[in-house]
């Protein structure tokens, strides 16, 4: 269980880092950071696997990494992996699937660059890759409300309830949350969740007409019957992390120093903890 809880604790930290576009580039270029997220992927525990391919996906976004993690040992074979093993959830075997095609196509990129460039304009809209399946589709809202650290662990949680949900990443400074959902999950199941916190409200973020944006509001007869997610188990409790003396703590998360930073104490972990 010991063992279980560390490595959950550290994936869900690479996670948070992977999750600062400022971030991406060292995690991929540390030595023992990318192995060990690849070592993750085959881990028995779910919750761990489903961290670690947000961490992958987060780190799929700089295009920059992506030949790099598609030629790293194991990476490809392990997503594989995760999409036909028969005890995956439904959503993570469809995020396995999006990175695997991110970084599958990374090779055909640079023939691609200048359509993708003339396509530049109609993505800005779309924070995460992988935005033409069909079988998922991204949801922006606005959430008055969303003004420190706890407030978004409040949306979190309401988040990864939602059978449906593949994943999301917070905009703090302008209060927004991107979500990644199955193509029938409502937008209004968002809400509904979100909004039942009752100290956090949600808006949907739509395109205008006139190419800006507008807000559409949740209203409470419009709130529609939440399925519960329990494929996922919960995240690891604050109260159970391991690293709750602040005194102790190497860096704060989001945060990449030198060769003392929390990469470096990582990647001495996974070290430790596997090898090829």
């Amino acid at each position: 269980m010991s063992g279980e809880m560390d490595a959950l604790a550290i994936v869900n930290q690479l996670r948070d880092l992977a999750a600062d576009p400022l971030n991406r580039r060292a995690i991929v270029e540390d030595h023992g950071c990318l192995p060990g997220l690849i070592l993750f992927l085959d881990h028995t525990n779910p919750q761990v696997v489903y961290s670690a391919l947000l961490a992958v996906r987060y780190l799929a976004e700089c295009r920059a990494n992506r030949e790099k993690m598609k030629d790293e040992l194991g990476m490809m074979l392990s997503l594989q992996n995760v999409m036909q093993k028969a005890t995956s959830p439904g959503e993570t075997k469809l995020l396995a699937s999006e990175v695997y095609e991110i970084l599958q196509a990374a090779g055909k990129e640079e023939a691609e660059q200048a359509e993708a460039a003339a396509a530049s304009c109609r993505r800005k809209a779309q924070f995460f890759l992988g935005s033409t399946n069909k079988r998922a589709k991204t949801v922006v809202l606005h959430i008055d409300g969303l003004d420190d650290s706890a407030r978004r662990g409040m949306c979190e949680e309401a988040l990864l309830k939602i059978r449906g949900v593949i994943s999301f990443t917070f905009q703090m400074a302008v209060k927004r949350c991107v979500v990644r959902i199955r193509s029938d999950l409502k937008a209004e199941a968002l809400g509904t969740a979100i909004n039942s916190t009752k100290v956090l409200t949600a808006q949907q973020v739509l395109k205008a007409e006139d190419g800006g944006e507008r807000m559409v509001p949740f209203h409470e007869g419009e709130a529609v019957a939440v399925e519960e997610n329990t494929d996922i188990p919960d995240y690891l409790p604050e109260d159970e992390s391991p690293s709750q003396d602040p005194d102790k703590a190497v860096t704060r998360v989001g945060a990449i120093g030198d060769g003392s930073g929390w990469l470096s104490t990582a990647a001495n972990f996974l070290i430790r903890s596997f090898y090829w």
